[in-house]
C-alpha cells in the first residue's frame, strides 16, 4: 500500500481526524508526490482521492485549490507551516472569552480549542469544562484525557445529559470543520447543544482558522457506516450523519488566527 493509500485510508477510518489534521496529513503527501512528479496526473489524481476521503471539511480543498492555482512548492511549504503553527496563534485570543471560575462546554474533540483552553489555564485562568462524550465514535473522551492531564477539571458526560447541566454552563466552545454562508459546521450534536445553549442565555463560539472559510457552492454532509452505531442491521434504517450545520442566530463569535469575528462580518468575508 503507497503513502497516499495508507493517508487516505487512516482519515476514512478516523485514525487521522479533524480537519486541520486531516489537511495536513494531505499536504505531507502530496509534497512527496510534487517532488517525484510534479503537478501533473498523480497530483490530480492524489488530490481528488485525499479531498474526497471526508469531504465536509474545507481545509483540505482551500489547500488543494491554492496548489492548483500557483503550483509552486514554496506555496505547499507555507501551508504546512500555517495548519502546523495555527492553533498556537489563535489560542490567545481564548483569553477574551476565559473568564475565573466559568464553567465550559465543548462537544467532540478538537486541536485548537484543546490548545486554547490549555494556553488559558497556564496563563492563569481558572474553570472547568464539561465535555460530551460525543457518540457515536466518543471522541469527547480524549478531549476529557488531554484537558485532564494539563490539570483542568473535567466532567465527561453523555450527549443526552447536557439539559441536566446546562445550569451549571457558562460559555460553550465548540470546534469546526467548515465556516459557512448557512452557518459553522461541526461534529454532529452541536447544533442542539448551541440551541440548548442560546435558549439559556449561554454565549457560543467556534474555534477555526480563516482557511476554514468555505465558498463552495454545496457541501456534501458525509455519511458514514451504520456498523458505528449498531453491531447487527435492525430491521429498521439507520441514519449516521458526521456533522451538523448551527445557524449564525445561535453563535456570538468565530476564535480564528485573526481574532474574534462576528457572524455578520464572517457573512461579508465569505461572499
Amino acid at each position: 500500500m503507497s503513502s497516499l493509500e495508507k493517508t487516505v485510508d487512516a482519515i476514512k477510518k478516523l485514525k487521522i481526524q479533524g480537519a486541520r489534521s486531516i489537511a495536513l496529513a494531505g499536504l505531507y503527501v502530496l509534497k512527496n508526490i510534487i517532488k517525484k512528479s510534479g503537478f501533473g496526473k498523480d497530483f490530480k489524481r492524489a488530490a481528488t482521492l485525499l479531498y474526497y476521503s471526508r469531504p465536509t471539511g474545507v481545509a483540505l480543498w482551500n489547500a488543494l485549490e491554492k496548489i492548483r492555482k500557483n503550483k509552486d512548492m514554496k506555496i505547499v511549504d507555507d501551508l504546512i507551516f500555517y495548519f502546523e503553527n495555527v492553533c498556537g496563534v489563535i489560542a490567545p485570543f481564548g483569553l477574551k472569552i476565559i473568564k475565573n471560575n466559568f464553567t465550559i462546554l465543548t462537544h467532540c474533540h478538537s486541536t485548537a480549542v484543546v490548545e486554547m483552553l490549555t494556553y488559558a489555564w497556564k496563563n492563569g485562568r481558572r474553570f472547568k469544562v464539561i465535555a460530551t462524550e460525543t457518540r457515536p465514535l466518543y471522541q469527547g473522551i480524549k478531549t476529557a484525557k488531554e484537558l485532564t492531564e494539563c490539570g483542568i477539571p473535567v466532567t465527561l458526560i453523555i450527549d443526552s445529559a447536557v439539559g441536566h447541566f446546562i445550569k451549571e454552563i457558562d460559555i460553550a466552545i465548540f470546534g469546526c470543520d467548515a465556516i459557512r454562508k448557512e452557518g459553522v459546521v461541526n461534529k454532529i450534536g452541536t447544533y442542539p447543544l448551541a440551541l440548548f445553549a442560546k435558549e439559556n442565555g449561554i454565549p457560543v463560539y467556534f474555534v477555526g482558522e480563516t482557511m476554514k472559510f468555505d465558498r463552495r457552492k454545496k457541501i456534501i454532509i458525509e455519511e458514514r457506516s451504520w456498523k458505528e452505531i449498531t453491531k447487527k442491521k435492525l430491521g429498521c434504517e439507520i441514519k449516521n450523519p458526521a456533522f451538523d450545520i448551527t445557524p449564525w442566530k445561535y453563535v456570538d463569535g468565530v476564535i480564528t488566527e485573526k481574532g474574534i469575528i462576528t457572524p455578520n462580518k464572517i457573512l461579508r468575508l465569505i461572499k
